[in-house]
């Protein structure tokens, strides 16, 4: 199946990589000269660009020229699924509304990915961050006098994923009835939807919550805690069977804080003790004692630190961009097919003449500056 991706940075790059894992041909549509924005990104943002689009096929179309606009209805005509995370109506003003499109083809799933759905703030433009702060995941992430970002474009890129969801239902929708659907996913309901545990606790407790990292957690054992050589480990006991094999590690007595209740309301006693006797003993020793009795446990670490973890290395693939071999991690779907980050409009005249373009046509486009 074909998809034309008409996206930049994170959410509709991420729909197109996903798809791509799931063996879609996916072909960016990007700007003559300069392409995705995530192209020119530099400093800490330098890899969005390399890990969002292996996989795919690049062409370039200025469609602010009408006939660059002819080129992608007659792409229209010849696809599946057509991705945009552009600005709202940004495809309408080019006569590219849903309805014109499905008149070039009955069966396009058209998935647009913005910021808001459709409501009183459809038009808004918006972003990842500005969402995590309107939804409230700001809040509950950081603390009360300072809200903060989660450490992943998290909303864009989920955003995307409930979008391949709802692709991957349309397109077994099209099978039934021939014909193909708009579908509309919102960042800020997708982050309105992560904070659905939170709406609901304050309703039933009748009080505002603290963030996260105030309120504390469920569980009476669930913190960090320093090794003897100075590494940080998390430990989360949350049954009372794992607390008795916890105790058993340490020689204490399980009957003293008996149930998750008790060891919550004593965190201030627990924490204490168990941060005194975790910091005589090494992470490689703690690591061992706490795999043989299955209790759940994380080394803290950096995201680069998975180059080298054991686990990690395994679910990565090598890509080629800008004259270096990367190492980047693949989705959970697994990976059909690899191929590296497209050059700007590396596929142009390839996916042209596989419209019926001849090679006199695509020469002219080229001296116009269409593509």
């Amino acid at each position: 199946m074909r998809v034309i991706e008409i996206g930049h940075i994170v959410a509709g790059p991420t729909a197109g990589l996903l798809l791509a894992d799931l063996g879609f041909e996916v072909i960016k549509v990007e700007r003559p000269g300069y392409g995705d924005i995530s192209r020119t990104l530099t400093g800490t943002s330098s890899g969005a660009y390399p890990f969002y689009n292996r996989n795919k096929k690049s062409i370039t179309i200025d469609l602010k020229k009408k006939e660059g606009v002819g080129l992608l209805k007659n792409m229209i005509k010849h696809t599946d699924v057509l991705i945009d995370n552009l600005g709202y109506g940004a495809l309408y003003s080019l006569g590219l509304d849903y309805e014109k499109m499905s008149e070039l083809n009955n069966g396009l799933i058209y998935l647009s990915i913005r910021g808001y759905g459709e409501g009183p703030y459809e038009k808004r433009k918006s972003l990842d961050f500005p969402i995590e702060v309107h939804s409230g995941l700001a809040y509950m992430t950081g603390t009360r006098d300072r809200p903060m970002r989660v450490g992943a474009s998290i909303v864009d890129m989920s955003a995307a994923m409930f979008g391949v969801i709802a692709v991957l239902n349309a397109i077994i929708e099209r099978e039934k009835t021939g014909k193909g659907k708009k579908i509309t996913i919102g960042m800020f309901e997708t982050a309105e939807f992560f904070m659905g545990q939170h709406i609901a606790s304050h309703q039933l407790i009748g009080r505002d919550l603290k963030p996260l990292n105030e309120e504390g957690f469920a569980w009476g054992i669930y913190d960090f805690f320093n090794t003897l050589d100075e590494k940080k480990i998390f430990i989360a006991v949350t049954t009372d069977d794992q607390w008795k094999k916890f105790c058993g590690i340490f020689s204490l007595n399980a009957d003293e804080f008996p149930t998750n209740a008790i060891r919550y309301s004593n965190r201030d006693k627990l924490i204490p003790k168990i941060s005194e006797l975790i910091s005589r003993i090494s992470l490689e020793e703690i690591t061992k004692l706490l795999d043989r009795e299955n209790i759940s446990y994380a080394i803290l670490n950096k995201p680069w630190d998975l180059l080298n973890d054991l686990h990690a290395q395994n679910k990565m693939v090598e890509v080629k961009y800008s004259g270096k071999n990367l190492k980047v991690p693949i989705s959970p779907l697994g990976n059909i097919q690899l191929s590296d980050p497209p050059q700007l409009g590396e596929n142009t005249e390839e996916i042209l003449k596989t419209l019926g373009y001849s090679l006199q046509e695509i020469e002219r486009f080229k001296k116009e500056h269409i593509i």
